[in-house]
């Protein structure tokens, strides 16, 4: 919780040695230097901070740079403009435009990239994660060390109800929270909003929207990024520190129900239970495509197995390279961001129809196309 008696909250806050602030702007990234601080905001309000091309672009050298120690940077904070978002995840509508194009393959080959590049950051990361944080925009904030929640925190992967899978990493922290909490969300892409997030451990930090520039200050008048943590634990709210997460009374159906070894199993056990929380869950899933839910599934179980990022990254460009060849991830977009009508018409239809080759070819490996990272 923030303690206003600390003194070293109070002496940062009191600082009489303006910090050092250095702008460039961009089109839709804008990174500021403070003290030993490097400021990035995504600067997209009215797409909800949707990441592009061109952020992602703006991104990574601007963080190879500070990595590097350009301008005494020791410290990254990453945020979202506008108080809405974050960011709401990757500009999909722009992705699936021209299927199968150079850009398709360009953005999700550095996407990937910019993410990997955020979990092995040699110095403290932390994202500022105000409002929707879903897709895209998880994988530049939970990949991250330090991620700090907000009362409007909405934290979700919900990418199988468009055709896709929870990728840019999901493979890596679902499988790693507590019990399966991880594969009902990856499955169901229900969302996480407020407090919730620290207690599931996607954000490591809690902060009231209000004392986010607060914050802010703070760590731009630390000497060392060494204390960013301290910092971090001075601002945790008492409300996020006394929340009872949500989820916690149905963490024994969760479990229960969410640790089935195929989606099929997984349905009917949700189908043997009387509650309305499995009822819920059951019909959420069965909007979803069928092919994703596989693909998902044996992604999460997979990657739980895997000792890095990048391998489960690796995994994860072929899944959406997969997807971007397949039919369900355009229809997905369609029926949900086109035309709206929210009737997607999934090939195959139902979970029962789709083959084990089929999740086979998913995770078959690209050839001379693999991801490399560095």
């Amino acid at each position: 919780m923030l303690n206003t008696g600390s003194m070293l909250v109070r002496s940062l806050m009191t600082n009489k040695v303006s910090p050092m602030i250095v702008t460039c702007r961009m089109q839709s990234v804008v990174s500021s230097v403070r003290g030993v601080v490097g400021m990035l905001t995504l600067n997209r309000p009215k797409a909800l901070n949707a990441l592009n091309l061109e952020m992602i672009q703006s991104l990574t050298p601007i963080l190879k740079e500070w990595e590097a120690g350009k301008d005494g940077v020791q410290v990254v904070v990453i945020k979202g403009e506008g108080g809405k978002a974050f960011c709401a995840g990757g500009d999909i509508r722009a992705i699936t435009e021209v299927p199968g194009g150079d850009m398709q393959k360009q953005f999700f080959v550095e996407e990937y990239q910019l993410d990997h590049l955020v979990g092995r950051l040699t110095i403290p990361y932390v994202a500022i994660m105000n409002g929707i944080t879903m897709g895209g925009g998880v994988g530049i904030s939970v990949n991250g060390k330090y991620r700090v929640a907000t009362e409007k925190t909405v934290f979700a992967m919900p990418e199988t109800g468009i055709g896709l899978v929870p990728d840019v990493g999901g493979g890596y922290f679902l499988p790693r929270m507590t019990g399966q909490l991880g594969m009902f969300l990856g499955l169901t892409g229900h969302r996480l909003k407020g407090w919730d997030c620290l207690h599931a451990g996607v954000a490591t930090h809690a902060v009231r929207g209000d004392m986010v520039d607060q914050l802010e200050d703070a760590l731009a008048n630390l000497e060392s990024g060494e204390l960013v943590q301290k910092v971090l634990d001075e601002f945790l709210a008492m409300e996020a520190k006394e929340h009872t997460f949500s989820l916690t009374k149905h963490m024994e159906e969760i479990n229960r129900t969410f640790n089935g070894d195929t989606v099929e199993q997984i349905v009917k056990r949700l189908e043997s239970e009387e509650s309305e929380f499995s009822s819920k869950a059951l019909k959420t899933i069965k909007t979803a495509s069928p092919t994703s839910l596989k693909v998902a599934h044996r992604q999460i179980r997979e990657g739980e197995k895997m000792n890095t990022l990048a391998d489960v990254l690796r995994m994860e460009y072929r899944l959406v390279t997969r997807c971007c060849q397949d039919k369900d991830f355009y229809e997905g977009v369609r029926a949900a961001l086109i035309d709206r009508d929210n009737k997607p018409a999934w090939v195959p239809s139902i979970v029962d129809e789709v083959t084990m080759d089929k999740v086979d070819w998913y995770f078959s490996t690209l050839g001379k196309e693999e991801l490399i990272l560095e």
